[in-house]
């Protein structure tokens, strides 16, 4: 049994310590925001914050986030700069198939958090391992920078 600090809440997870936090989100914890990507850390579709900090949940296992502060797409509605990025990826038309967008949308609210003027250059940095098969990302640019104003 493993005590994880999920959205705030301590949650007690059955599981082998090595299993993904992603899994123990999904399969041990029914809370279905993060997304499956490649399962190799290489498109971001599983982004979560650990202490603020965007990680890849695929490949972190829940041995190394014990007693860590997890927080999850499920926490953005309630958050300040999440309620902002996600209220501007609407009025931008940011989703298209929508599979990747929790993990860009976490991966943004970490960047606006620290800058709250990013340029294109900044948020191309701080994206760039969030990968979108839609090519959505003139979109997102623009949804960021209108969060970041719409905060500051």
């Amino acid at each position: 049994m493993v005590t994880l600090n999920i959205n705030g809440r301590d949650v007690q997870v059955d599981a082998d310590p090595s299993t993904p936090v992603l899994w123990a989100l999904r399969d041990n914890l029914n809370m279905t925001g993060t997304k499956f990507g490649c399962g190799a850390a290489l498109c971001g579709a599983c982004t979560v914050h650990l202490n603020g900090q965007p990680i890849r949940s695929c490949v972190t296992p829940i041995s190394a986030v014990a007693g860590q502060k997890i927080t999850t797409i499920e926490a953005m509605e309630s958050d300040k700069v999440g309620k902002a990025v996600q209220d501007a990826w609407v009025k931008h038309d940011v989703p298209q198939c929508g599979y990747c967008q929790s993990g860009q949308v976490m991966s943004a609210v970490a960047l606006v958090r620290v800058n709250k003027a990013p340029t294109d250059a900044d948020i191309d940095n701080a994206m760039s391992g969030n990968i979108c098969r839609c090519g959505t990302y003139q979109r997102m640019r623009a949804a960021i920078k209108d969060a970041a104003k719409t905060l500051a």
